[in-house]
């Protein structure tokens, strides 16, 4: 305990620059909801990329509302092996804690005190691109799932005010995700169970 609460304070002596042999996966759990100047809410939705802690803007409308309808979507409709998560955190390795938008998970290691799940456990990851976090979105956290062995990826954007899901599954050959489809009105598809998304469901 004593240990832990020195490594809080040490976290945060020296912001805005990272800690003596920079951030960690574990880091993340001990950061306050509050900035150490009294920042309101300034930890309040961080991720760990490739060893850089990244800090989120606030959510445009369409990102909001993607988010908790595709979850409710997806919640209604999973076999009782599955769960599905809201921006919870995958701890991947020491230098990387992604926070996608929806999990779908293992419901055996859904747990109310858990902050981060294992990559082993999930199923699906998705991301609602917003503009500022775009290049991750497309180029950077695909390759962290992938390495991770995340099988089934989507990117959900809003196109002429319509939102469009591109669905990718892993490639076992090449370890990188491959285009299975590209949605604009209606995603039905098998893997990772049986799922039929309406997107007047999500932009009503």
């Amino acid at each position: 305990m004593i240990a832990t609460m020195e490594r809080t304070r040490d976290v945060l002596a020296n912001w805005p620059f990272p800690p003596d042999g920079g951030w960690t996966a574990d880091d993340l759990d001990l950061l306050p909801l509050d900035g150490p100047n009294g920042e309101l809410d300034l930890f309040k939705r961080v991720e760990l990329i490739d060893g850089a802690l990244i800090l989120t803007s606030p959510q445009r409308r369409f990102h909001d509302r993607v988010i908790r309808r595709l979850a409710n979507l997806l919640e209604q409709q999973a076999p009782d092996s599955a769960a599905v998560a809201t921006q919870m955190d995958i701890k991947i390795a020491e230098r990387q804690r992604p926070c996608p938008d929806i999990l779908v998970i293992d419901a055996a290691i859904d747990d109310n005190s858990a902050t981060s799940y294992p990559p082993e456990a999930v199923h699906l990851a998705v991301e609602v691109i917003s503009p500022e976090s775009q290049h991750r979105d497309r180029r950077v956290k695909p390759r962290i799932y992938a390495e991770a062995g995340i099988k089934h990826f989507w990117l959900v954007e809003e196109e002429a005010g319509q939102a469009v899901i591109r669905a990718y599954v892993l490639d076992k050959v090449t370890n990188f995700y491959a285009a299975e489809e590209t949605r604009h009105g209606k995603l039905v598809a098998q893997s990772p169970f049986p799922i039929e998304v309406d997107f007047t469901d999500l932009m009503r």
